[in-house]
């Protein structure tokens, strides 16, 4: 008697851990029951991938979907809706809310409300402070928790770390790898009488120069040695620390984001402006090579987008009153497909770095990868396709992108996310039905 599935995917290429193949996959209770179907399976529901590419479900593991916080800006409706109208299956989200996601009470209401308003699984940091260092060991264990988020530079709030000795007790208080943005506090304060308002948007990376970052993941791998607890070094953007971080492979991991590779400076302040600050700043041309040359030789584990919204009229404000922060999860899988068609890096690596990678660093269970077993998460796209992203494509409230008018090829044509299709062909299907990623 022939297989039945609920979902078949035929004709399709496979990116699977062990390389590019044709083959069918079949889908039974939202998880993938087999590679390779015999052509007399049935199934529910059958999609075509001729001429497409079928990824494992790519994830952004770095987003800020401000939720709790200003719906004008960015809610986990908006944000994750725009994260399957751009290909991925999954997202972790920021702690740095209002309020913040720093104890049980608020990591109990948010668990509760993504499970009803997301439309792609999700992940949650939980954020260190200097008043909760006691609980953390607690927090990072629970549910859909993907681990915790230091902010040793450049916070809001009560998230600040900056100090050696409460950093050191952070590092003490848990046992899961520890995802820090690394820029030093005191350089930074002590930086920042060198400028005035109304200086060049140029004047962000002066500002935030590379030893303010450099000068920071020094001192977190010093203690991260010390401890023993192991660090995942978000959007590294300096040659000398993606260098550096070569000798601290055994407890390091390390990100980069796709504006670090795809833009530099001075160019990307005289045409974007205040829609081209972020931190850490977009840098020099030595910096973007230095990037991709990190990522081909395998010193890069994840890419992420660092999604963090503004409203337009505050991206407008002269420098340094324009907040810092890009949109981002609805762009990134286009602008990676158009870096591997312009040869840069290879489907199978962009894989690595969107599914294993994320999977390999915060202990995902049951997705990164094409295999039985595992989630029934998929990217289908079609590496062919051209298109130019513009503002009026985005869907967060802000309604901005800083690649707008850029020209792709290769794009997200479906987002399956455990079997069922919420994303085709630029439409949102069906409801939202996105829930916690689970973790070791």
């Amino acid at each position: 008697m022939p297989s039945h599935f609920d979902l078949l995917i035929r004709h399709g290429v496979c990116v699977l851990p062990w390389g590019m193949e044709a083959t069918d996959v079949g889908v039974r209770d939202g998880r993938i029951a087999g590679l390779g179907v015999p052509g007399d399976a049935t199934a529910e529901a059958v999609i075509d991938a001729t001429g497409l590419h079928v990824l494992p479900g790519l994830i952004d593991a770095h987003v800020h979907l401000r939720d709790p916080g200003d719906k004008a800006i960015e809610t986990i409706p908006t944000g994750t809706k725009a994260a399957v109208l751009g290909g991925l299956t999954a997202v972790f989200d920021m702690p740095n809310t209002a309020p913040a996601i720093v104890d049980a009470e608020r990591l109990a209401w948010k668990q509760a409300y993504v499970e009803e308003a997301s439309w792609c699984d999700i992940g949650l940091y939980v954020g260190g402070t200097k008043t909760n260092i006691a609980a953390l060991a607690a927090l990072e264990t629970g549910r859909g928790v993907c681990g915790v988020k230091i902010f040793a530079g450049s916070s809001t709030g009560d998230l600040l770390v900056e100090d050696d000795a409460s950093l050191e007790l952070v590092m003490r208080s848990g046992r899961r790898r520890i995802a820090y943005h690394s820029e030093d506090e005191y350089r930074l304060r002590e930086r920042r009488k060198l400028f005035k308002s109304g200086d060049p948007y140029a004047s962000h990376m002066l500002w935030r120069d590379e030893e303010t970052a450099f000068l920071g993941t020094r001192r977190l791998m010093a203690l991260a040695r010390m401890t023993g607890r192991p660090a995942h070094i978000l959007h590294v953007s300096t040659a000398q620390e993606l260098d550096f971080l070569k000798d601290h492979r055994d407890i390091a991991t390390v990100e980069v984001l796709v504006n670090h590779l795809t833009q530099w400076a001075p160019e990307v302040y005289e045409t974007l402006r205040g829609f081209g600050v972020m931190n850490p700043p977009i840098r020099g041309r030595e910096h973007y090579d230095a990037a991709w040359a990190a990522l081909r030789d395998g010193t890069v584990d994840t890419i992420g987008s660092d999604h963090a919204p503004h409203p337009r009229d505050k991206k407008l404000l002269p420098w340094p009153e324009c907040p810092a922060g890009l949109t981002g999860v609805q762009t990134l899988v286009p602008v990676m497909l158009d870096h591997v068609n312009a040869g840069r890096l290879s489907l199978p690596r962009l894989v690595d770095l969107m599914c294993a990678g994320p999977a390999r660093v915060y202990g995902v269970l049951g997705k990164g990868r094409l295999a039985a077993g595992y989630d029934a998460d998929f990217t289908l796209v079609d590496m062919a396709r051209q298109r130019r992203i513009e503002n009026d494509w985005i869907v967060s409230p802000c309604g901005w992108t800083p690649f707008d008018g850029m020209r792709v090829t290769g794009s997200p044509v479906a987002t399956i996310v455990r079997g069922q299709a919420v994303m085709r062909e630029d439409t949102v299907l069906g409801a939202p039905r996105g829930r916690l990623v689970r973790f070791a």
